[in-house]
């Protein structure tokens, strides 16, 4: 008997999810590498997409909404005990581990955009608005902060192994090509006009703050 699949990712949540999953290591290397130009221009397009995935956690699509997937304690606790009905996006559970990742990503490019090397030639766009000791400190977090990211990335793969092997429920696939098994009606999936106009807001706001403030 065949299984019914159906619309669960739009494309805007895919494309921003693959995109991060492919600049986060790409940043640690330009950094590992002292190529400090890249690794900045890294960084300002990671925040374009981290401002973009908050605001469509508002805007967009239903199963990209914090609203659909973000529970209290109690919804955690029966899914932990196996009464809660499956989700069709992120499960109760599965939302700690986005916004933590989220919140740490946030942390992260937060961090490097004040953040200033030893000798004070290398520094993030938003450094002069800070003295030159709290820069270096931010810095300093910023480098022990990464492995805190990588923590949660290795948790999140964790993860997802442990449904492909255990429960025998593949998340990957669903989030490459947008679809996965589900009953009932196909979730709500936002116009591609608005994804437009909150990549246009998030890329211009990201390029506002990579000018240090500064039109």
């Amino acid at each position: 008997m065949a299984v019914r699949t159906m619309r669960v990712w739009d494309l805007p949540t895919r494309l921003v999810h693959w995109a991060m999953a492919a600049l986060i290591p790409w940043s640690w290397w330009t950094a590992h590498t002292d190529q400090l130009e890249r690794h900045r221009l890294s960084g300002y397009l990671l925040l374009g997409l981290l401002l973009f995935r908050l605001i469509w956690g508002f805007a967009g699509s239903e199963t990209a909404r914090f609203a659909a997937f973000v529970r209290g304690p109690a919804v955690i606790r029966r899914y932990l005990r196996g009464e809660a009905p499956a989700a069709l996006g992120h499960n109760p559970l599965g939302a700690l581990s986005v916004l933590a990742l989220l919140a740490t990503l946030a942390g992260q490019i937060g961090l490097g955009l004040f953040a200033v090397d030893e000798d004070g030639l290398e520094s993030g766009p938003l450094s002069y608005l800070v003295s030159f000791d709290t820069a270096r400190t931010a810095a300093a977090i910023h480098h022990k902060l990464f492995w805190g990211l990588v923590a949660l990335i290795a948790l999140h793969i964790a993860a997802i192994a442990y449904y492909l092997l255990v429960r025998k429920r593949n998340l990957v696939t669903p989030m490459i090509t947008g679809r996965g098994p589900g009953d009932g009606a196909e979730p709500r999936i936002a116009r591609w006009w608005l994804a437009a106009q909150i990549a246009v807001a998030a890329g211009a706001a990201a390029w506002f703050v990579a000018s240090g403030l500064k039109i």
